[in-house]
């Protein structure tokens, strides 16, 4: 078999009688061998250059934000290419890149695919109802996992710093991020640090309006100045994790006292619920709806008589795209009518809301429950909640009033303010009389009404049952 060099694609390139097509595809893209020598100078390259990309991709990129890593990829492929073909015209050296530009095309495809397999949202399923409920601070009571899932409040976090602040233990752990107990060192503070990675919820345009959303309802959020508004210290993100640091709670919520075994006293209910929508009314006032109120969602502790709403403005930070995507973001359980239609809502939304928590904490069970998302909805949207005297008898006519106008399925027929809302339970626990104060219980068994419509999900606006939007 006799060998001589042919030009090919401007590269002298070594050829022999008997080759086939391939074998000279394999001699031009490793390098345009013309002798056996040859081969040691663009093999060498290519793999060095392989070494180089591995590297980015191993340890640059994982670290850098979507939209920055996919325009660094797309520029060492580009200088990958054009050093190649710059070697090859000036001097007539050939430079085999292709290796590494492969690699920086499949390794940025599986990188972002990485990213984006982490579960969205989650719901729970119906056998979680017994789980037992974990002691959160602010910001850690929204979780779509289950309360087992969260394991104790000393699991070992996965950083050390967010921002300035120092990591001490991770709490919890939801559906686009986790809660941390931090510390602030300018003041010495420890801090409750609820992370959001809207990376992983979207994604280019959606991701920009998303983290802009994300600042701007944080500020909002705090400039809140309540007693009873868990008070938001800063924002900021961090390694593609956007953060919201918060004052850290030691109570508990409210879950623990929604079960038919471990009710409150009803003074002691309406006491809190009229706190609850005393601090409502104090954010509509401000321009500011919850969207998504719910035992879970408000702290107290026993000790120092405290009650605390927590994760103002969250929910509509990770609704930024709602009008895009056709989903809704809330409880299910607790949502009004028009939240569930994925109209526009208002602070009397947030009343309808408080108003199902109210019924859940009198009787130990939700006003609506159903076994698919379909006959929920169907049911908040038309079906009259129970006047909870029939459930408990014990309950005076005016309270069964004040719940069933919270319950209304009308918004312009409902409380249209959450002070008028507090009055009347306050007139009502005074002509009760009796304890006021919280009793310390053990939590140690969820309601039996916690199923997979007690979390936050997102629902589409195309399920079976959903209401259309006017």
């Amino acid at each position: 078999m006799s060998c001589s060099p042919r030009v090919i694609f401007a590269r002298p390139v070594l050829t022999c009688t008997g080759m086939s097509a391939s074998q000279v595809l394999v001699q031009v893209l490793t390098g345009g061998l013309s002798s056996p020598d040859a081969s040691v100078g663009p093999l060498a390259a290519a793999f060095i250059t392989l070494l180089a990309v591995g590297a980015y991709l191993g340890a640059v990129a994982p670290s850098m934000k979507p939209r920055a890593a996919l325009l660094a990829s797309i520029g060492l492929a580009l200088l990958l290419l054009g050093g190649s073909a710059a070697l090859l015209a000036g001097a007539g050296l050939w430079w085999p890149t292709w290796p590494a530009v492969l690699a920086l095309v499949f390794g940025h495809v599986g990188l972002r695919g990485g990213r984006r397999s982490v579960p969205q949202s989650t719901r729970l399923p119906a056998s979680t109802a017994a789980a037992k409920p974990v002691s959160k601070p602010a910001g850690a009571a929204k979780n779509t996992t289950p309360p087992s899932t969260l394991g104790p409040i000393t699991v070992t976090p996965d950083r050390t710093q967010l921002g300035r602040y120092r990591i001490d233990r991770q709490l919890g752990r939801g559906a686009m991020g986790a809660v941390y107990l931090g510390h602030d060192p300018k003041i010495g503070r420890q801090v409750a640090i609820k992370t959001m990675a809207l990376s992983q919820e979207f994604d280019g345009a959606e991701l920009t309006e998303a983290r802009a959303r994300f600042f701007r309802e944080a500020e909002t959020a705090g400039r809140l100045q309540h007693r009873d508004i868990v008070t938001i210290f800063d924002a900021g993100e961090d390694q593609d994790l956007a953060f919201i640091a918060m004052e850290y709670l030691k109570g508990h919520d409210m879950q623990r006292y929604t079960s038919a075994a471990n009710l409150l006293p009803v003074p002691t209910v309406l006491r809190i619920v009229s706190r609850v929508a005393d601090a409502l009314a104090y954010a509509h006032s401000q321009g500011v709806v919850h969207r998504d109120i719910k035992p879970a969602n408000v702290m107290i502790d026993p000790s120092d008589d405290s009650v605390k709403v927590t994760d103002f403005g969250i929910a509509r930070i990770t609704d930024s795209s709602r009008t895009r995507t056709g989903m809704v973001l809330g409880t299910p359980s607790f949502m009004s009518p028009e939240q569930m239609a994925g109209r526009r809502v208002d602070g009397r939304s947030d009343l309808y809301s408080l108003g199902v928590m109210l019924f859940q904490l009198l009787v130990g069970r939700l006003p609506h429950h159903a076994d698919s998302m379909a006959k929920l909805m169907y049911q908040i949207a038309n079906d009259p909640a129970p006047d909870i005297r029939t459930l408990r008898k014990d309950l005076p006519e005016p309270l069964a009033n004040v719940v069933a106008l919270a319950l209304e399925k009308r918004p312009e027929v409902r409380y249209a303010d959450g002070r008028q809302f507090a009055e009347d339970l306050r007139t009502i626990a005074a002509n009760m009389g009796g304890a006021v104060h919280v009793r310390a219980t053990s939590g140690d068994a969820a309601p039996p009404e916690s199923d997979a419509f007690a979390a936050t999900v997102k629902i589409s606006r195309g399920d079976p049952g959903h209401n259309p939007s006017p």
